[in-house]
């Protein structure tokens, strides 16, 4: 018998967890569960709900899957509320082990290049929240530099900022410009980064109008720049970044927390 959807049977409806993967290794997971077994002791905390590792699990189908907390309380036996509050405490103490800036570009001096980039992590907002509004995008979203190595490693993520940020104005307010002139890093970054000086390097304006060798200028410095994207499709596999749904001061923790398991997967 086929029970119409309006029907007081389906009005309601509790969720209904089911068995499904993550692909995320099982190291990877173990990790984050003995950084939660560190911050309970420290905290004396002697009970939860949940354990460590399925804890850790919980903010690792949240972040790579997107999954609402409600689903996510579903599928662990846990309130909508206690899902969010676990969600939370991982992000803030996966958060903490990210790297800073001076820390990121320690080992690094003359000689060495990276490349910084920014992007935009899409969010909900309507159109009179001007702030969040990239001109450059017609989207609403949060900016994000990084500072990556030649071959596309992210070394530093830096917080979020309005959407309506230029990249520039970013890198100048995140420190990336001074930082890398203190160590005499060479930059490489695109045509948004123009007049920032120091070590920056960028490609020629308009460089169908210069002689040959501008041209040629312009071919090295994209093949050499373009490993830098592959810092945020690591960032952007995690399909927390595709659409944020939570609050904007909530998105820099989430993107230092990503940051934090890529160094671990590196490092596995």
């Amino acid at each position: 018998m086929v029970i119409p959807l309006n029907t007081p049977a389906t009005e309601g409806a509790l969720l209904v967890p089911y068995p499904a993967t993550l692909d995320v290794s099982h190291e990877l997971v173990e990790h984050v569960a003995w950084l939660l077994y560190e911050h309970r002791l420290a905290r004396n905390i002697r009970w939860r709900k949940l354990g460590c590792f399925k804890q850790a699990l919980l903010a690792l189908v949240h972040l790579r899957k997107n999954e609402t907390f409600s689903q996510l309380g579903a599928g662990f036996g846990i309130s909508q509320a206690t899902a969010w509050r676990y969600v939370d405490e991982t992000l803030e103490v996966l958060a903490g082990w990210a790297p800073g800036l001076h820390e990121a570009l320690t080992g690094l001096g003359e000689g060495d290049h990276v490349i910084v980039d920014g992007t935009l992590i899409l969010i909900d907002r309507i159109r009179a929240d001007e702030p969040y509004y990239s001109m450059k995008h017609r989207r609403h979203g949060m900016n994000v530099q990084v500072i990556a190595r030649p071959d596309g490693t992210p070394l530093w993520f830096s917080r979020a900022t309005p959407g309506r940020t230029h990249d520039l104005t970013a890198a100048r307010a995140h420190g990336i410009v001074q930082a890398c002139l203190t160590r005499q890093v060479l930059i490489l970054a695109d045509r948004a980064y123009q007049g920032a000086g120091a070590t920056v390097r960028t490609p020629y304006y308009r460089h169908r109008e210069q002689p040959e060798h501008y041209q040629q200028f312009n071919r090295d410095h994209a093949r050499l720049r373009a490993p830098g994207e592959r810092a945020f499709a690591q960032l952007k596999t995690w399909q927390v970044m595709r659409r944020a749904r939570c609050s904007t001061r909530r998105i820099s923790r989430t993107v230092q927390a990503i940051h934090t398991l890529l160094i671990c997967s590196y490092s596995g």
